[in-house]
């Protein structure tokens, strides 16, 4: 059901005025540059612009998704019938109290890692490659070379939409899990405090350019892409099931697994949503069928199911 999207434009267009757009086009605020348009998208500058998306999410009964960076989402070629939100500047921010920094939620997570830099703090190395804002970060608990989110984040604050106020939550009682956590729904993340160690700012630069140099040498990054496509098995790698399975450069229409990597799909000019689908099904069921193991799709999907 889409609710009333005229309802949910109008309360949306009284508060934000023309920053609300109409079927806007997702694809290129996806590192995949694929899908369909959001039938209505907002960049929130503030907690009173939030409030306006609560009420319309609330009153309209529309569908809502709030994203990130877009690294690891396949929105559908028909679109999102529904509310995009994605935060805008009056969220990237970061400031310095002692070892802790705290960030707003669209901020970088490479430039808040930058932060700890300068600032001679270590922990936050992983986060330099992942493309992922500090929101998106901290909801899908990412992580890197042996480190993750939950490792170093304190405190976070969401704004409930359907409640329509902020609360904050310990990063203990977060829910923290391997790439997840247990965080409301409907809980936008807007703020977030993680507690660094001081360190060698000459040891912290060349953990990163390690980072940095690992991911250039491993991943297909001249093409487009979501990142990592399935969760890793416990005890397990997803990329050395699906080589083992003989996948890499498996084509369907305009995406094929990466030559480079084997848990990344990549796309060609063309490429369509229901291609890269069809190509995550067909992976998991070769790969079921020569190991028994279930892959879990770490991408998310927006949207009708593409090309159903």
């Amino acid at each position: 059901m889409n609710g009333d999207l005229a309802l949910a434009t109008r309360i949306l267009r009284d508060a934000c005025g023309p920053r609300v757009r109409t079927s806007f086009p997702m694809a290129p605020l996806t590192t995949f540059r694929i899908g369909g348009p959001a039938a209505l998208y907002l960049e929130p500058e503030s907690d009173a612009d939030l409030d306006a998306a609560g009420r319309a999410i609330v009153e309209a009964g529309v569908a809502f998704v709030v994203m990130g960076k877009g690294s690891n989402l396949l929105v559908a070629d028909e679109g999102f019938e529904g509310l995009v939100l994605r935060l805008g500047r009056g969220y990237r921010w970061a400031a310095r109290e002692g070892d802790r920094l705290t960030a707003g939620g669209a901020m970088p997570l490479p430039a808040l890692a930058g932060v700890a830099l300068r600032y001679g703090l270590e922990g936050l190395e992983f986060g330099v490659a992942i493309p992922a804002s500090v929101g998106g970060a901290v909801r899908m608990n990412a992580g890197a070379h042996g480190a993750q989110m939950a490792d170093v984040v304190r405190s976070v604050e969401v704004f409930a939409l359907e409640a329509r106020q902020r609360r904050a939550i310990a990063g203990e009682e977060a829910g923290f899990g391997y790439r997840g956590s247990r965080l409301p729904a409907d809980g936008v993340v807007v703020e977030v405090t993680v507690e660094l160690v001081p360190g060698d700012a000459a040891a912290i630069r060349s953990r990163m350019e390690v980072a940095r140099s690992w991911r250039r040498r491993t991943q297909p990054l001249a093409e487009p892409n979501c990142g990592s496509v399935f969760k890793n098995p416990r005890d397990d790698h997803a990329a050395r099931l699906i080589e083992a399975a003989g996948l890499k450069g498996t084509r369907v229409g305009g995406v094929q697994v990466s030559e480079k990597h084997a848990n990344f799909i990549v796309a060609s000019p063309g490429a369509r949503a229901a291609d890269v689908l069809a190509l995550i099904h067909l992976v998991q069921e070769r790969v079921r069928s020569a190991t028994g193991v279930e892959l879990e799709p770490e991408v998310h999907l927006l949207g009708a199911r593409p090309g159903a």
